[in-house]
């Protein structure tokens, strides 16, 4: 059955076309590491949308790689290599120890309750990661220059002038409470990782904190 898209999701689809995620995705993979993970890895991204890092992943030659996303209409978006399955990220429906790589860019400042949600989804994130397994995350960070943007997002001329712009101000306004919720908590965030992972990689450019950490 078709499902309809809310207005979170046809925001965010105007926000980028899929050629421009998946070239996003495919450079930030490669600035986090991705290049020396090994191809035959089973990686699995949460929160993962219309599966345009899926994308990304098999261009740089993972054939092991999988997706899960609350969203049926996003879910069905896809169609390329590998599977999207529609799952809550809080119970992840995949074994213990059963994966390599967990991959999140942008989902988990969407989870309704801190830090409740975010204990559940890195505790099943432990979980399913072999030992020595990695955590990747790249998720929003309140910096100024992040404050800007907002400020931009804010401006009727901005949002007038660049579809861009109102799309991005769309998701924010219909995500506020998480939104807000996860920004103005950043030391519960970091926290929270680090009860679950060994950093490797923790660094904030840009309004985004980058993210690589190995299971406990």
């Amino acid at each position: 059955m078709e499902t309809k898209p809310s207005a979170w999701e046809e925001a965010y689809l105007r926000f980028e076309t899929p050629a421009e995620e998946i070239r996003k995705f495919r450079q930030r993979l490669l600035r986090l590491g991705a290049a020396d993970w090994p191809k035959d890895a089973r990686i699995v991204e949460l929160f993962c949308g219309r599966g345009n890092g899926l994308r990304a992943l098999h261009m740089l030659g993972f054939k092991n790689a999988e997706g899960i996303d609350l969203s049926p209409h996003l879910a069905a978006c896809y169609d390329g290599p590998g599977q999207v399955r529609v799952g809550d990220c809080r119970e992840l429906p995949f074994a213990n120890g059963s994966c390599a790589i967990l991959i999140v860019q942008g989902g988990l400042h969407h989870l309704p309750g801190l830090p409740d949600d975010l204990e559940q989804t890195l505790s099943e994130a432990a979980r399913v990661l072999q030992p020595g397994g990695r955590c990747v995350a790249v998720e929003p960070w309140l910096t100024p220059f992040l404050r800007s943007v907002h400020a931009v997002c804010g401006m009727s001329l901005a949002r007038a002038i660049s579809p861009r712009i109102d799309a991005l101000a769309t998701m924010i306004e219909h995500e506020r409470s998480t939104y807000e919720q996860w920004l103005n908590n950043p030391a519960l965030v970091l926290q929270s990782l680090a009860r679950h992972f060994r950093a490797e990689l923790q660094c904030v450019r840009w309004g985004k904190l980058f993210y690589v950490g190995r299971r406990r």
